[in-house]
């Protein structure tokens, strides 16, 4: 055989040598612990749905799954140690809407194309609330409202900035009146401006309806709007945003879980496979009820269209709340 031949053949047959144990390695993977990133703190609804999807991994895998909460920079370095992870199926990690909104305010350049999309398994969709007794009876009231008396009404939700105010600044947008029609009064979260609500100190609230259901139910507040496609089936009289303002516009907080750009395909299959499994269980399913989070579900690409659209669609709405840097 011709030297030149012969080198070529060693050369083919390291090259095989050196394919066969990274097939291998996927084929049976996972063969050690896998991380999994939660970019929030612990005791928080993202925190507890990561811990739930851990402990079901951990059985469907038979590796352990180990939480890591890396909190800080309004959700960055979480994202950031999940996006900048080897990228073998070791690290994965729970991340939520701020991607789609974080990079507009400057806080950073990731995006949702930053990560290999495994799956959408939560969404929670903006509600727009008001006090039991208020006067308004619809949507279509209250903008009617703002709109020939800019700056009566008050709102709350959130922190300036945060999804729940994206929520009332789209719809706004959406209903072209301006910004200003609603001021936004900046809230610790959710359940602080629902008792601001309560009191009377806002007109409005636009967080999700599991969050508001407290004060629904004591007879303190009543939903006018879910900001969705379809109604809730925690509120199933409560009408969709297009039924009650002849607005299209919806927005949720949503969790997906997901790994560092470039996972092996097997790897990715793998895992989307075990979650589906997990998110199709009615332990899954009572869990969420439990917690009043919503299901959604959305894998790989289509997971990556829905991040793609709610990333456009922070964009424009943030910036016409002069919220995008």
């Amino acid at each position: 055989m011709p030297s030149a031949t012969r080198a070529l053949s060693r050369l083919a047959i390291v090259a095989l040598a050196a394919a066969l144990p990274l097939g291998a390695s996927a084929q049976n993977y996972p063969t050690r612990p896998i991380t999994f990133v939660v970019p929030w703190g612990a005791g928080g609804g993202t925190d507890t749905t990561a811990r739930y999807f851990a402990a079901q991994l951990e059985k469907e895998l038979g590796q352990p799954v180990n939480v890591v909460n890396r909190t800080g920079g309004s959700g960055v370095v979480g994202h950031s140690a999940i996006a900048s992870a080897q990228p073998d199926g070791y690290t994965i990690g729970m991340i939520t809407v701020e991607i789609t909104m974080m990079h507009w305010q400057g806080l950073t350049d990731l995006a949702p194309a930053s990560y290999t999309p495994l799956a959408l398994v939560n969404a929670d969709p903006a509600g727009f609330t008001v006090k039991a007794d208020s006067p308004f009876k619809s949507v279509k009231e209250v903008l009617d409202f703002a709109r020939a008396n800019p700056g009566k009404l008050k709102a709350s939700g959130t922190g300036q900035g945060g999804i729940w105010h994206l929520a009332l600044a789209g719809l706004l947008n959406d209903a072209k009146i301006p910004q200003t029609a609603i001021p936004w009064v900046p809230s610790n979260g959710a359940a602080p401006a629902m008792q601001d609500l309560a009191a009377g100190g806002v007109d409005v609230v636009t967080c999700s309806l599991p969050e508001a259901r407290a004060l629904i139910d004591a007879g303190k507040a009543k939903p006018l709007a879910v900001m969705d496609s379809k109604k809730s089936d925690l509120f199933p009289n409560v009408p969709t945003m297009k039924d009650a303002a002849g607005s299209g516009w919806t927005v949720s907080a949503w969790r997906g879980i997901a790994g560092p750009k470039g996972l092996p395909k097997d790897v990715e299959t793998k895992l989307v496979g075990a979650i589906k499994k997990i998110w199709d269980s009615k332990e899954f399913k009572d869990f969420a009820a439990s917690k009043g989070y919503g299901t959604s579900w959305a894998a790989q690409a289509d997971f990556a269209k829905f991040m793609a659209k709610g990333d456009a669609d922070m964009g424009v709405v943030m910036k016409a709340a002069g919220l995008a840097k």
